[in-house]
């Protein structure tokens, strides 16, 4: 059986220790940082997303279980003060020798159902324009595309 549980103490250093130059190195494939910067920029940003790790508030970090075996993440933020209740999903991970076998999208389906119990009605996310599996996912799995940034090297 599949189901989310709250991300403990060493998964959430564990995802740290992952996250950051994951996403430093997303930023510099994409265009956005040099290499140089990259690392630092990841930790402020994630350092300000997460001031109070596990306890800040709004967010919410799981593990994704499939029976006793840890598989993956997910991470999402919630807007509750809106108009609109929204969510914001920030991260999700399946393991490398899982992936491929629809833990991506369990992780995702589930962790909608936890944002309807927040009575969230809108959830959006960000994701890379060379992750094409991720893209494909999410379009699956009714996800649109709201804005796009687009870059060119002038040299």
């Amino acid at each position: 059986m599949r189901k989310l549980i709250p991300m403990t103490q060493p998964e959430f250093d564990a995802f740290l220790e992952r996250i950051i130059p994951d996403y430093a190195a997303d930023n510099v494939r994409a265009g956005y940082w040099s290499e140089d910067e990259a690392l630092e920029k990841s930790r402020k940003q994630t350092g300000s997303l997460l001031p109070q790790g596990l306890q800040t508030k709004n967010h919410y970090l799981y593990t994704l279980y499939d029976g006793d075996e840890a598989v993956g993440m997910i991470w999402m933020r919630a807007e509750l003060d809106r108009p609109v209740k929204s969510g914001f999903i920030f991260d999700v991970e399946v393991k490398d020798e899982y992936r491929g076998k629809g833990y991506g999208k369990h992780a995702m389906l589930l962790i909608e159902e936890k944002a309807r119990e927040l009575g969230i009605t809108r959830m959006g996310l960000h994701v890379f324009a060379y992750n094409d599996v991720a893209k494909n996912l999410y379009e699956r799995i009714g996800y649109k595309m709201s804005s796009m940034n687009m870059l060119k090297d002038l040299e």
